[in-house]
């Protein structure tokens, strides 16, 4: 039964694309209006960092959220500094994760936050496959490395 998903795996490439895609343009598209919210949204946001007993600059926390969901989802889709991007999104969905739990909403509520957060802690690990800029950056670069140590031969 197994056998049957075994030509799969030549596409795992594929497959990181599609998570890439997908998760980095929600992301974005969730960052967005927080973004744009302006000061009074980022506060709004940064409050919940009085739950880890930082009470100061609420409206900066706010700000680094966003920017993190929308920028970490760019990052994500592009694969562009992508670990730096997973990064981003694995410890907002910590902080989202944790004041869910913490302020009584439980798992039923905080589940989404941290499913999520798991996913980029993975990504991290996993890296954004062939078909991201990070993967075309690192060829070229060993490329004309590998290029300027011929020419030294």
């Amino acid at each position: 039964m197994i056998r049957i998903f075994e030509f799969l795996g030549k596409y795992v490439d594929f497959g990181l694309l599609a998570f890439r895609i997908v998760l980095g343009g929600m992301f974005m598209w969730h960052g967005w209006p927080k973004i744009i919210g302006g000061p009074e949204r980022w506060a709004g946001l940064g409050k919940t960092m009085a739950n880890f007993g930082i009470t100061f600059f609420p409206a900066f926390w706010g700000f680094m959220a966003a920017f993190s969901e929308f920028f970490g989802g760019i990052m994500l889709l592009l694969g562009l500094f992508y670990r730096v991007g997973a990064f981003l999104l694995f410890f907002t969905m910590f902080t989202a994760f944790t004041t869910q739990m913490m302020t009584g909403k439980g798992l039923s509520k905080a589940s989404q936050s941290f499913e999520n957060g798991f996913s980029f802690f993975a990504a991290i690990f996993v890296g954004p496959g062939k078909y991201s800029i990070d993967h075309y950056l690192l060829n070229k670069k060993s490329e004309s490395q590998s290029d300027s140590s011929s020419l030294m031969s």
